[in-house]
């Protein structure tokens, strides 16, 4: 056979053997079943209050079942159904996110979240498929308790770990997590914002394995995860209570301002190609910010605590849009300590004449344990080995 046929034959072989791997392929896809691909975490919780998010494989409706943490079994009879529902329609997508509202404060619940992949929609019919949910049979179901609960508390804050899953794990690995009430992730724990399973593969599935199935989670955005073509679907996943970025939430005799500082750069660098309208963004929080101070919720608390990634200061952009817009707000309203991060080192910049409250710039390599009181809030600073760095204390007003 000349090498002319020979090249002419074998050109459809390959064409069909190409052909019959994407069929299989196809059909591979089709016949897997369902299944939760991330596990359920806690996202702005409140007094009465909490959204639960989760993702799968296929598209499927959502839905989360919840018990109160009594002796009965979770299936001692039928639980009330709480929907992913918007504008009075049932949501079909992969990421998932139930709100249950109405909660009582200080209480603990049991839940299991559900999903049922739907196969086709046309016109009022819908072709549904398989269901799949969390455990109740093998394990306990899993639990978290409302905010509202009086008395001294201790939270925890990370940042800037930018996908460094070992070290998450030694710093979390400090945590007692049974007596621990939130965990805050002070942003730029990505290091940018390019695809779900970017997140969760950087941090996310680490945080939800160690704690964040039972355990809130708050978190202040990052200048990192604002870069990329994912950085739009960010709230999908981590929601305010507000329906914002930026939000107020209370726990104790404290109150918490979680404020979203955007890039640290013009809007007009290069670097973002005119993707960003930050400094609007940051003219709208100010606004929101004169409102939320004079609020009774923050009037009454005790302590006032902000976070926010980037710290005020004369340094970039966005350091001096802080500075600004946000700090004399702040001042006047009377924060009693800001927790930041951004710079990967380690400082605490003591109240001056310009910023009267003390600010910890929490280092990429350290965790902040704190401990709230009838006395005072501590805040101490460890290293990975658990070594401490530092401290801080602010006296009871």
């Amino acid at each position: 056979m000349k090498m002319a046929e020979l090249r002419v034959w074998a050109l459809p072989v390959k064409m069909g053997l190409c052909l019959l791997f994407l069929t299989a392929a196809i059909h591979s896809n089709a016949q897997e079943k369902i299944k939760i691909t991330h596990e359920p975490y806690l996202q702005a919780m409140t007094d009465s209050s909490v959204s639960i998010v989760w993702t799968t494989n296929k598209p499927a409706t959502a839905w989360v079942e919840l018990a109160p943490d009594d002796d009965s079994h979770f299936y001692q009879k039928e639980r009330p159904k709480y929907f992913s529902a918007s504008n009075g329609l049932k949501k079909v997508g992969t990421v998932h996110r139930v709100t249950l509202n109405g909660l009582t404060p200080n209480t603990r619940y049991r839940y299991r979240v559900y999903s049922q992949e739907v196969l086709k929609h046309e016109w009022v019919k819908v072709q549904y498929g398989e269901v799949v949910a969390t455990a109740v049979y093998q394990k306990k179901p899993l639990a978290f308790r409302t905010n509202g609960r009086p008395g001294p508390f201790e939270f925890a804050v990370v940042n800037d770990i930018h996908e460094r899953n070992p070290v998450l794990k030694q710093l979390l690995g400090q945590v007692d997590f049974p007596n621990t009430a939130f965990v805050v992730f002070n942003g730029d724990m990505v290091n940018s914002s390019m695809s779900e399973e970017q997140v969760f593969r950087g941090f996310m599935d680490t945080a939800t394995l160690l704690f964040a199935s039972e355990i809130p989670m708050y978190y202040a955005r990052g200048n990192h995860e604002t870069r990329g073509p994912f950085a739009a679907q960010f709230p999908e996943y981590f929601p305010g209570n507000s329906g914002t970025l930026y939000y107020m939430f209370t726990r104790g005799d404290a109150c918490f301002i979680v404020l979203d500082g955007g890039e640290d750069k013009p809007d007009s660098d290069i670097e973002y190609s005119g993707i960003t309208d930050m400094d609007a963004y940051r003219t709208e929080q100010a606004k929101w910010l004169r409102t939320i101070v004079q609020t009774a919720a923050y009037r009454k608390a005790t302590y006032k605590i902000a976070i926010c990634h980037i710290p005020p200061a004369n340094g970039w952009h966005g350091n001096q849009e802080i500075t600004k817009k946000w700090l004399p707000i702040l001042n006047e309203a009377g924060i009693q300590v800001m927790l930041s991060a951004h710079e990967h080192r380690h400082r605490i910049q003591q109240p001056s004449e310009t910023t009267r409250f003390p600010i910890i710039v929490n280092s990429n390599n350290n965790i902040i344990k704190a401990s709230i009181t009838d006395k005072e809030a501590r805040f101490r600073i460890f290293d990975p080995s658990g070594k401490l760095v530092d401290e801080l204390s602010v006296k009871r007003p």
